[in-house]
């Protein structure tokens, strides 16, 4: 029995098929595999760049619209090198007050706050069980079940309790110790990283225009001018939007967190300027950063008073909406150019793929995948004179 040529052929490519299905799970392992040794090994590059990226934005700014006026104004010329050295020195300065400002106002009040928490949290706690027998004085089983839990609350022995802590701590410190190399090495290679990714930021930020000259070099070098065309330009718009994403969502958080501190200092609420720097903080996160700072403010001014904690919650909703509806549109909302839809799919995505890193990465690189496909699909309709409605 003879077979055709396209029955042959048929044929060939189904066993090339079976080879390929077979043997793909074994490539893909090696392939991840390799990856992910690259990633280890380029990882303080990434990051790197990743910080030379971020600062560059202060940067820009101040060399910009601070040193570069001031000698101009001086009718001297100031070597180039000169006010990028000076303009990268004040954004390490800035970087390092706003850092240090932080852990001067949130850690100690923190630490305080927490020291006391057992206090605070006992005092509730007994607080509400009063409060809880006075309202069903009438119902005589829910009395006798709320006074057995005072009795029992009340009869917890706090300093026992953290003394078998400290001395479980105790007994474990030799399987502690077992581990401080392996941790320490962890220590050491993790502040090798970030002294090289710290170098190597300062390098790139220094040498930025050479480095880009060298890209585009190289990208028409290496691909045709149609195709180094729209490279250079899809890497001109992920800059932009980029750079726009950061500078929005750090000006959004700075009066997010601000507009706290005004409100809660005005109510008269306890841990305002604590509050007030957590949800600044967290308000980096989009979507659902603000909440966990949400959280925690409801939580600490809670065990101060619960009418308090309510106000707390009605004046963060109120504050939030404000804020959604005002001011991210305008500060964020328009640098970034991506639909609501787009923008929770994209913080899904990347928080369950990199965590908070990925949901700050995602919505810039979403945006920009958005308007290139938005390109796309308006072209092929131009070419086929449609109009969709």
């Amino acid at each position: 029995m003879e077979l055709s040529r396209s029955t042959m052929k048929k044929l060939f490519l189904l066993i090339g098929f079976g080879a390929l299905a077979f043997t793909a799970p074994q490539w893909l392992s090696k392939g991840l595999s390799l990856i992910g040794f690259l990633g280890r090994i380029l990882s303080p590059f990434i990051m790197g760049a990743a910080m030379a990226f971020v600062l560059n934005v202060p940067m820009r700014f101040i060399e910009r619209n601070l040193l570069s006026p001031l000698w101009d104004h001086r009718k001297k010329k100031a070597p180039k090198s000169l006010i990028r050295a000076l303009s990268l020195v004040l954004t390490f300065l800035f970087v390092l007050v706003i850092v240090l400002l932080l852990a001067l106002v949130v850690v100690p009040q923190l630490a305080v706050t927490i020291s006391g928490l057992g206090v605070t949290i006992q005092t509730a706690v007994t607080r509400f069980l009063s409060w809880a027998e006075e309202q069903f004085a009438n119902t005589p089983q829910i009395v006798d079940l709320l006074e057995s839990l005072s009795v029992t609350w009340q009869d917890i022995d706090w300093h026992g309790v953290l003394t078998s802590v400290v001395n479980f701590l105790k007994n474990g410190a030799g399987n502690v110790l077992t581990s401080t190399i392996s941790a320490a090495k962890g220590v050491v290679s993790t502040l090798t990283n970030f002294v090289i990714s710290l170098v190597f930021s300062i390098y790139v930020l220094l040498q930025k225009e050479k480095l880009g000259l060298q890209f585009r070099k190289a990208t028409y070098a290496l691909l045709p001018k149609k195709a180094a065309d729209y490279v250079v330009r899809v890497c001109s718009m992920s800059h932009k939007v980029f750079s726009s994403f950061i500078t929005g969502q750090c000006t959004e958080a700075v009066i997010l967190g601000s507009m706290f501190f005004v409100v809660m200092s005005l109510l008269r609420m306890p841990y305002a300027l604590l509050v007030g720097c957590v949800i600044a903080v967290t308000a980096l996160v989009p979507i659902v950063g603000a909440f966990i700072g949400c959280f925690v403010g409801a939580f600490l001014i809670l065990m101060v008073s619960p009418v308090q904690c309510l106000l707390f919650l009605v004046t963060f909703f109120v504050l939030q909406q404000v804020e959604g509806n005002l001011i991210y549109p305008h500060v964020v909302g328009s640098s970034v150019g991506l639909p609501s839809i787009w923008v929770l799919a994209a913080v899904t995505l990347g928080g369950s793929l990199m965590g908070v890193s990925g949901m700050l990465l995602f919505i810039p690189l979403l945006s920009v995948l958005y308007a290139l496909f938005r390109e796309f699909v308006y072209d092929r309709l131009r070419k086929k004179n449609l109009v969709i409605r």
